[in-house]
């Protein structure tokens, strides 16, 4: 719908405020601001849950694979020969031997429920980039060399270099009881995830040495997975699934985290319907500051209409008008969300040091940073949503505008 010369010049100066109509430009200011707000909203929220899920998905995915196989009882004993036909099976690109046990760890007096985690040494160097202080190099068998989460080290008071206990219940048995198993490991190195559970819980060392703690001899407990596909993890594991019936259960990313995942996206789409609200309540101002414009131009509108404008003419002429109103917020609010985005964590600072309340606890939120990540058809979705409720709000106010009979107008003139 292309506007003449006149048609433009016309729509130029209904938007721009004339003499006496200071409200009505107050209110198309409050329509583009309301708009902009919307969309920036939008733009914000969704980002922020996309990068959320995939955060979570990175580091969960990232450390424990996109399937685990678990033995009934906790220990796989024909682990290696498991190992061999998981990793022949089409689709999967890596697979590991895993120990993962429940302990407690002392330092100083101190006591913490850990997660002891055996790990390859191909596995233990895939914590290299999370690293934070020590080194890795150390962690071989047999040398009582560990790494251990942030927050753990943090809660027992644990520097590199700092040797703690690791007590196992299930310890040798004696005539005067079971006698719980007490190592000692100097800690090498300290690692950061991202994710507050795995840097509060895991402490990880090479599998014989956990082996040698949990007194299971030449045993795993589960076989970590990863697939080319994690949407199509079910389909990849299927056949492992039949073939390990009985001898061990093979659960996927989304059987293990699925209430986690399941939770946002329903909290993601719920905060995209109501947002949109916002939105919609914006285009009505338009509606209405529409509104007022057509009827504090009656009497231009029934000149022009004696000049020779068509109402096709003036449907165009109103209908731009306050479709440039939605389209100039459109803009301001995707711009205004992806500068809101790009200093998010200055932002969450600066109001935690306004308001003094802790707005991102990793203890709650998994973690240890908000995150963002946009998603262009989800930006684009929102445009044209934006544009399109902005069009159709123009529609009314343009048709009673295009239907103004100038003789009943000028009757009295």
């Amino acid at each position: 719908m292309l506007l003449s010369p006149f048609e433009w010049m016309i729509a130029k100066r209904y938007m721009l405020p004339g003499r006496g109509e200071a409200f009505i430009a107050l209110v198309a200011g409050i329509s583009l601001v309301a708009v902009s707000l919307g969309v920036a909203a939008l733009v914000i929220v969704m980002s922020v849950m996309n990068g959320f899920r995939a955060e979570l998905f990175d580091k969960i995915v990232g450390l424990n694979g996109h399937a685990i196989i678990q033995a009934y009882g906790g220990r796989l004993d024909n682990w290696q020969t498991v190992l061999q036909e998981v990793r022949k099976t089409p689709g999967v690109t890596r697979a590991s031997p895993l120990i993962e046990q429940p302990l407690l760890a002392t330092f100083n007096g101190r006591v913490e429920a850990i997660l002891a985690r055996g790990n390859t040494p191909e596995d233990i160097q895939r914590l290299q980039p999370q690293l934070k202080a020590g080194s890795l190099a150390p962690l071989r068998p047999g040398a009582d060399q560990v790494a251990i989460g942030s927050r753990l080290a943090q809660n027992l008071g644990v520097q590199v270099g700092d040797t703690i206990t690791i007590i196992n219940p299930q310890g040798r048995s004696t005539p005067f009881g079971t006698v719980p198993r007490q190592i000692a490991y100097q800690v090498a190195s300290i690692f950061e995830i991202g994710v507050y559970d795995y840097d509060q819980a895991f402490v990880v060392m090479p599998i014989p040495d956990a082996q040698t703690l949990l007194l299971t001899g030449d045993t795993i407990g589960m076989i970590e997975v990863t697939t080319v596909d994690p949407d199509k993890v079910g389909e990849i594991m299927a056949p492992l699934t039949r073939r390990l019936a009985g001898q061990a259960i093979v659960q996927d990313w989304r059987t293990i985290n699925a209430s986690l995942f399941e939770a946002l996206a329903v909290e993601r789409v719920a905060m995209f319907v109501v947002l949109s609200i916002i939105v919609l309540v914006a285009v009505f101002n338009i509606l209405s500051s529409l509104i007022m414009l057509v009827r504090a131009k009656t009497r231009d509108i029934a000149i022009l209409r004696t000049m020779g404008a068509t109402r096709r003419s003036l449907m165009k002429i109103f209908v731009t008008a306050g479709f440039l109103i939605g389209a100039m917020g459109t803009l301001a609010g995707v711009l205004l969300g992806f500068v809101f985005l790009f200093f998010r964590q200055p932002i969450v600072r600066g109001v935690e040091i306004l308001t003094g309340q802790n707005l991102w606890d990793p203890s709650i939120r998994f973690l240890t940073e908000l995150p963002s990540r946009t998603d262009p058809v989800e930006v684009t979705v929102i445009c044209v949503l934006a544009l399109v409720l902005s069009f159709l709000a123009t529609l009314y106010p343009a048709s009673r505008a295009a239907g103004t009979d100038p003789v009943q107008v000028l009757r009295y003139e």
